[in-house]
């Protein structure tokens, strides 16, 4: 067999496969992480892969939110369990 042909049929070999070992680790390091965390109901931020819990700015503060019906709506958003009354000192 021709010589160039066996060269090209390697070169594109290797090439397959490295595309393979790229798809490979682009699937288990960034596609199946984004999928567990969204499945889990979490932010997931691409450009550092983390898998963040939202938290409520009256949880960090300790301030409460006065309307009930919104920290309702802000805690099934977030899927948040309501939070013990903040301790006043």
């Amino acid at each position: 067999m021709n010589p160039t042909v066996e060269r090209l049929k390697l070169i594109f070999l290797g090439v397959f496969a490295v595309m393979l070992v790229a798809i490979m680790v682009w699937q288990v390091g960034w596609i199946w992480p984004r999928q567990a965390c969204e499945k889990d109901h979490k932010w997931w931020d691409n450009s550092q892969r983390v898998c963040a819990q939202p938290v409520l700015i009256s949880d960090i503060t300790g301030r409460t939110i006065q309307d009930k019906q919104a920290e309702a709506a802000a805690r099934q958003a977030i899927a948040h369990p309501p939070a013990a009354a903040p301790v006043k000192r």
